[in-house]
């Protein structure tokens, strides 16, 4: 049987890329002037990746990504006003309300009689823990875990630390690449939970040829894939 159940945070538990997606849409117009949208997107997503490893994920990593990008595509005349107002957003999507996706609240609750469960979440320390602890889930969940990235080195690092057996734990996200593929790599099974707005950076095929690979439409559909996932094992 299954004995630990672990879940991402953003995009799993509560909306998070579409913040992204609006202050990157409000980015291209402060940057009309200077290049068409679909072009400054490119080579945003070009200094996010330059960027992962000085800032790691999160909101600060993508503020600072986008005032390097408005000095780079305007030869470093951006307007003092421009950055002003680029700072501003990042300030906004800090401070902006934990929007629960439908189901999360009810599954859990159904969940932690039976499981032990936890956060593996990704990001800036503080804003992680402000949406953990505003999000009211915080109660359901037995440990939190908050990395700079998602590998299955950490994936195997945490399943020791709370002494649980690789062979007896899933892990749920909207993320193939950091959720569910390190899992599975490092023994645990995987089910993936589409968002459909997702960070490019994220994406990656699915592992359809592993046997702990599992999807799931949407949350609420967790109950029914682990009872399936205890019933083969």
């Amino acid at each position: 049987m299954l004995t630990t159940l672990c879940f991402d945070a953003d995009d799993t538990l509560w909306h998070n890329e579409r913040f992204f997606q609006m202050t990157q849409a409000h980015f291209a117009t402060l940057l009309a002037d200077y290049m068409e949208s679909d072009d400054l997107a490119d080579r945003l997503l070009a200094a996010e990746k330059r960027n992962l490893g000085r800032y790691g994920f999160g909101i600060k990593g993508f503020v600072l990504s986008m005032i390097e990008t408005a000095l780079d595509v305007t030869d470093r005349q951006v307007p003092g006003h421009v950055i002003a107002k680029i700072i501003a957003a990042g300030h906004d999507m800090l401070a902006h309300p934990i929007d629960l996706l439908p189901g999360v609240a009810d599954t859990l609750a159904k969940l932690a009689p039976k499981y032990r469960l936890i956060v593996i979440t990704k990001g800036d320390l503080l804003d992680q823990e402000r949406k953990i602890a505003q999000s009211g889930l915080g109660e359901a969940f037995d440990g939190v875990e908050i990395v700079s990235d998602k590998t299955r080195d950490a994936y195997i690092d945490i399943f020791a630390r709370h002494e649980t057996s690789p062979e007896t734990t899933l892990m749920a996200g909207n993320s193939m690449k950091s959720d569910v593929l390190p899992a599975i790599a490092a023994g645990a099974w995987g089910v993936y939970i589409p968002h459909g707005v997702n960070w490019k950076i994220e994406a990656a095929d699915p592992p359809d040829d592993q046997e702990k690979y599992r999807e799931a439409r949407e949350f609420t559909e967790l109950p029914k894939i682990i009872a399936a996932i205890e019933h083969s094992m």
